[in-house]
């Protein structure tokens, strides 16, 4: 497998993704507001009390979640979108394999939803210590559980994320239906943020290890499901 061949679809990609305005948007908004609504909450928090109590790594953790969703929107209209517009196939009926064409595209369906909920975080992680400074006395961010969710789980999420839609996608001919089935993996990453906010785990570097540790098994299982599951004889042939 040539990794240059990957990169160069996933630049085609690219340059096909930014002409996809609502996408664009969805990306770079979502996170955008959720940083600016978690600061609010933060500083509410700070002004109506003198015990620093709100879960700052729950409210830290639901950018993994975001990760989780994000590019599953990419993804979906990498395959199917470009099999409704007729663009796929060129790509298919070239010599490259499954593995260059599927590499290629998680790439661009990775990059620019991590980058837009680093910069959210980022955002949010900076507010956090400015408003809460004087309280806690010292800053919070970053730290070594921000650093594990931001740098090893919210990509293992993503790429999570990117694997079980490329496998849909695979199946179904419709762009909508892609993103609607795929969005539900986000459940389980839910399920953990739930879990964490009501004390039922503790989101220390122990178990964010363990956590990861998971999630990288998923996308092992995953990569090579996709891989197999997507074939390209099928869609030139079959897909209609």
């Amino acid at each position: 497998m040539s990794l240059g061949i990957s990169f160069k679809i996933a630049k085609k990609e690219l340059k096909v993704i930014r002409r996809e305005k609502i996408i664009i948007a969805y990306i770079i908004i979502l996170p955008l507001l959720l940083s600016v609504g978690f600061s609010v909450l933060v500083q509410s928090t700070v002004a109506s009390s003198s015990d620093y109590s709100l879960g700052l790594e729950s409210l830290t953790y639901f950018f993994v979640v975001l990760a989780a969703i994000l590019p599953g929107s990419i993804a979906a209209y990498s395959i199917v979108g470009e099999k409704v517009e007729k663009s796929l196939e060129p790509l298919l009926a070239t010599p490259t394999t499954d593995g260059e064409i599927l590499l290629g595209k998680s790439i661009a369906a990775f990059v620019p939803p991590i980058l837009s909920i680093w910069a959210g975080a980022s955002i949010f992680m900076v507010a956090t210590d400015y408003i809460a400074h004087d309280l806690l006395s010292y800053y919070y961010f970053p730290n070594w559980t921000s650093g594990i969710m931001l740098l090893l789980l919210a990509p293992l999420a993503a790429m999570f994320s990117i694997e079980l839609t490329v496998i849909v996608s695979s199946r179904v001919s419709d762009v909508r239906a892609a993103n609607q089935i795929g969005a539900l993996m986000f459940i389980p990453f839910m399920a953990v943020f739930l879990a964490g906010a009501e004390g039922i785990i503790t989101f220390g570097v122990d178990s964010l290890l363990v956590i990861s540790g998971i999630v990288l098994i998923g996308d092992l299982a995953l990569s090579f499901l996709s891989t197999s599951t997507f074939n390209r004889e099928e869609i030139l042939t079959k897909w209609k």
